[in-house]
């Protein structure tokens, strides 16, 4: 059994599991605090801005266990254990798992393949569960190491955090009931439209001109939840997120073509550039040897054939 039908098989706990959380060693968890709820506003464009370009890896990938004395690598390994930011209700890519209580999906991957890099051992690192609306600040200021979180890069975010080069591209469509005569977003004019609180998704929600009403929740399972109990006409979001939700729902319905390009990398406090290099360098590694397409098999191979990884763009 694939891990997405494994997932899909266990809704029920899954979601009553979403509220919860627990602590272990080797992967940690803490609990979220509380997402205020409100639409975010849309970047405003700026052209002097490449949002996707990051800093290049200088030299080459130190061995694990020994990693360079000054620099925040050091750090994470004189703690033992690396620190991830990411949410814990996004289906494939960060839900806690019902029966062991952990973790899991794409993202939570990714940031466990950074603490192998550091440590030789995907298992030292600790998942801090985070609200969508606190992904930059805890970045910036270095409570978590860094954010694998569906996290869209751009160039307003780019402002207070840097960001790793892009490791997987998604782009926003729409979920609705299957009787939903609606096909676009923009057949969905004056209708309750749920996203994530701090999210791209509800701020791209407020500019269709057609104008459906965004309502801003704390996490994907809260809107699955308010979409169920006729509280909100539909969601919209990254598509890889609305396949984790209509895999839940079976009287629900991905519609549309994506209208909008999202981008997803992780976000690193500007204070460690070093951190930032080190990481490309372990996502490059990755790409060319097979880890990326191992791992979008493992999560994501339900939906086809791996795509080819994202190419990498350096300032």
């Amino acid at each position: 059994m694939s891990r997405r039908r494994a997932a899909v098989a266990t809704l029920a706990l899954a979601l009553l599991a979403a509220g919860c959380t627990s602590s272990r060693d080797g992967g940690h968890v803490t609990p979220p605090a509380a997402s205020a709820p409100g639409v975010p506003a849309a970047p405003a464009p700026d052209d002097s801005c490449n949002a996707r370009a990051s800093l290049r890896p200088s030299g080459a990938l130190p061995a694990a266990g020994r990693m360079p004395a000054g620099t925040h690598m050091a750090e994470i390994q004189k703690r033992g254990r690396l620190i991830l930011g990411t949410s814990q209700d996004t289906l494939l890519f960060s839900s806690r798992n019902p029966f062991t209580g952990r973790i899991e999906g794409f993202d939570v991957d990714m940031g466990r393949q950074i603490a192998q890099a550091v440590f030789g051992d995907p298992d030292k690192i600790q998942i801090k569960v985070i609200g969508y609306d606190q992904r930059v600040e805890l970045a910036a200021n270095g409570t978590v190491d860094l954010v694998a979180d569906t996290m869209t890069v751009n160039c307003d975010r780019r402002a207070d955090v840097d960001f790793s080069t892009v490791y997987y591209e998604a782009g926003q469509r729409v979920l609705v009931a299957k009787e939903s005569p609606a096909q676009t977003i923009e057949d969905l004019g004056g209708k309750r439209v749920c996203a994530v609180s701090g999210s791209t998704s509800l701020g791209n929600i407020a500019q269709i001109k057609t104008r459906p009403q965004p309502v801003g929740r704390a996490g994907w399972a809260d809107c699955l939840v308010a979409f169920q109990q006729n509280e909100v006409d539909a969601i919209s979001t990254d598509d890889t997120i609305l396949a984790g939700l209509a895999a839940q729902d079976p009287y629900a319905k991905v519609i549309g073509p994506k209208f909008t390009s999202e981008p997803y990398a992780m976000a690193i406090s500007k204070q460690y550039p070093e951190f930032t290099r080190f990481v490309n360098q372990v996502l490059e590694k990755n790409k060319a040897d097979g880890t990326w397409k191992r791992t979008y098999q493992t999560w994501l191979g339900d939906f086809g054939p791996a795509p080819a990884a994202p190419k990498a763009a350096y300032r």
